[in-house]
């Protein structure tokens, strides 16, 4: 398997190469997957409605971190898509909230999930504070 293609390389000095080095991204993408794991067990009727919602909602975070990535040269588009992904992270949790409440998710197991969901949003708030340490130099500008 080609580790860059997954983004899973690393450049030297430790900073991120790529996507998926960063640690919000793989904490979405286990998310996403823990999410999926649990959702599979809801019912059927709900296959299309909050099952379907919640995996792609939970799936979109991960996808705007890595499009962020992707816009890192315009320090306003990759605030843009960092605030898409957080703004995915909350449909999530809004979700998981309606699982619970039609008793398809059990406490113990929802809780975690929102932490786990507050702690990605902390992180999405401080690479949009600190947006342009993230940034790569824009050649256009003079």
């Amino acid at each position: 398997m080609d580790l860059e293609a997954t983004g899973t390389t690393k450049r030297a000095g430790g900073f991120a190469e790529s996507f998926g080095d960063l640690e919000v991204y793989k904490l979405a993408f286990a998310l996403q997957l823990d999410i999926y794991k649990a959702s599979r067990a809801w019912p059927r009727e709900e296959t299309y409605a909050l099952t379907d919602q919640i995996r792609r909602s939970s799936r979109s975070v991960g996808a705007c971190i890595a499009e962020a990535w992707g816009k890192r040269r315009y320090e306003a588009h990759f605030y843009s898509k960092l605030s898409d992904a957080d703004s995915e992270l909350n449909e999530t949790l809004h979700w998981l909230r309606t699982a619970f409440t039609c008793q398809y998710i059990a406490l113990e197991e929802c809780e975690p999930f929102a932490d786990r969901i507050k702690s990605i949003g902390k992180m999405l708030n401080r690479m949009m504070a600190n947006a342009s340490s993230f940034c790569l130099p824009n050649p256009y500008r003079a």
